[in-house]
């Protein structure tokens, strides 16, 4: 069904109403705007403008007090100031020595100002004024004055200046009252005026804001009923045009939704091959585990019994038994604690402190504590004299990855049981690599060899007691610290490596 036919019906439920109330809103507050600016023209007009003259006023007295203590009465950058502040102000201004002598006059009614300042100081008020004081100070009165016959109303400022002059500025207040009772008239019928005109073209102009609306709900309505095929088309370029295409957004993506659902089976599907090869990869940990504990404690139980059962006197063969036990013993702890510390780093619970060190001093002092264990294989170990190479990285975690590496070459040496370490700057990083002279790793082994219990030669892995967890232990400590690894296969050897981020303050 068409948008427009379900606008249609729309407005036969809701005639018009937004539209009026749009109108109505608007003469509200357009009402009351014009209302609140005739009271505050009614009320507060007058003291304003008394307020701002006598501001105007206290202003000249400063600056004629100031020339007159200075001595600037008779300068004519005085005269030229005088007659900058009359202007400005829209004042008159009157100064005379203390002997009624007149010293400076700024009005065109001097004798006036004069007889308005003597009847002042003198206090001689003949009731032909009404007078309001404004402010007393000690040198100066500041009033307002009305004549009482044409209600014509002035502001006075009278007194002394600071070197004994008498002074009088005056000013005429405008007729603030006839202005204020003018601009209320004025903005009254020009509002009612307005709101009228404004009223009528909201009316009109709400009819195509409203259009909009009703099509937005006709289209909502569709959507309730599920149905995705109408779509809204706007040309005004405005919030409920954005609106609009929000609603169409969403009406495509509740569409693209519903596809998906129809296709939940599959994903579900694949969840399951997913939750079975996650049992299948349990099953597997299992059986490796199984296997590499089944051995040790065979040995261990059958050497155990023997003992038990007093198979031999001899202390040769007792001392024998109990070596094999505790070697057989020795190799499950192992296990159990590379299994540990494989778990600790894959589930993230080993954080990785990096720390500025020297990666050459490391190997070094590596090298040094396993000095034994490479003589026991008489294992020859090779690496150029190095400068100290400042890296970041977990120092503990970094002599865990540089030990697997060792003991995995020792225990796959050839004849010529060479070892030959690396390290060599590539970019910002250093690579530091391992190598042993022995059997290349085959090519199909390449990618697993760092897979938990993963063994190229079970026979021979089983002779020096290793689990093939090693490897996985260097690769989870290499991705904790998202750092590289890898090992490249040569004709006489393998070579294992991993990189480091060189420290920027060598």
């Amino acid at each position: 069904m068409a948008v427009d036919d379900k606008r249609t019906r729309m407005l036969e439920k809701h005639p018009g109403s937004i539209k009026i109330q749009f109108a109505l809103i608007f003469i509200a507050v357009s009402a009351g705007m014009i209302a609140l600016l005739i009271a505050a023209e009614a009320f507060f007009l007058q003291p304003y403008y008394i307020k701002k003259k006598a501001d105007a006023i206290r202003q000249a007295y400063s600056s004629i007090n100031l020339a007159g203590t200075k001595g600037d009465f008779y300068l004519d950058d005085f005269d030229l100031e005088l007659q900058r502040i009359c202007a400005t102000f829209n004042i008159q201004v009157l100064i005379l020595d203390s002997d009624s002598r007149m010293i400076k006059s700024a009005s065109g009614d001097s004798e006036r100002m004069a007889r308005l300042l003597w009847k002042n100081i003198l206090g001689n008020n003949d009731g032909s004024t009404k007078t309001q004081i404004i402010e007393k100070t000690g040198n100066y009165t500041l009033q307002t004055e009305q004549y009482n016959a044409s209600g014509t109303k002035f502001m006075v400022c009278w007194g002394y200046l600071d070197n004994g002059s008498i002074f009088i500025i005056d000013s005429a207040l405008d007729s603030v009252d006839e202005t204020a009772h003018m601009s209320v008239r004025f903005i009254a019928v020009v509002g009612l005026i307005a709101i009228a005109a404004g009223a009528l073209a909201i009316f009109f102009i709400t009819g195509r804001i409203t259009r909009p609306i009703t099509d937005l709900s006709a289209l909502s309505e569709d959507m309730k009923k599920l149905d995705f095929s109408v779509r809204y088309e706007g040309r005004s370029n405005n919030e409920l045009d954005l609106l609009g295409e929000n609603l169409n957004g969403l009406s495509a993506e509740l569409e693209r939704t519903i596809r998906e659902l129809k296709n939940a089976n599959n994903e579900l599907l694949r969840d399951i091959e997913k939750k079975e090869k996650i049992d299948k990869d349990r099953r597997e940990f299992i059986s490796n585990i199984s296997h590499e504990l089944k051995t040790p404690i065979a040995l261990i139980q059958g050497y155990a019994e023997g003992l038990g059962e007093g198979v031999t006197d001899d202390e040769e063969s007792r001392k024998y038994y109990c070596e094999v036990i505790m070697d057989e013993a020795g190799k499950m702890n192992s296990l159990v604690k590379k299994l540990l510390t494989l778990s600790h780093l894959e589930s993230g619970e080993n954080a990785v402190n990096f720390d500025r060190f020297d990666i050459t001093e490391l190997i070094s002092n590596y090298l040094r504590s396993a000095a034994i264990l490479l003589e026991k294989n008489s294992a020859s170990v090779r690496m150029e004299e190095q400068p100290p190479t400042y890296v970041w990285a977990d120092e503990f975690l970094v002599e865990e990855v540089l030990q697997n590496y060792v003991t995995n070459a020792i225990n796959h040496l050839n004849d010529e049981k060479v070892i030959e370490i690396r390290l060599k700057k590539i970019g910002g990083k250093v690579r530091v690599s391992v190598f042993n002279t022995g059997e290349p790793i085959p090519e199909e082994s390449v990618a697993l060899v760092w897979e938990k219990f993963y063994k190229t030669d079970r026979a021979r892995t089983r002779s020096y007691g290793g689990s093939g967890i090693g490897l996985s232990i260097v690769r989870a400590i290499m991705e904790a610290m998202h750092s590289g690894y890898g090992l490249i296969n040569y004709e006489n050897g393998v070579e294992f490596w991993f990189e480091l981020e060189l420290s920027d303050n060598v």
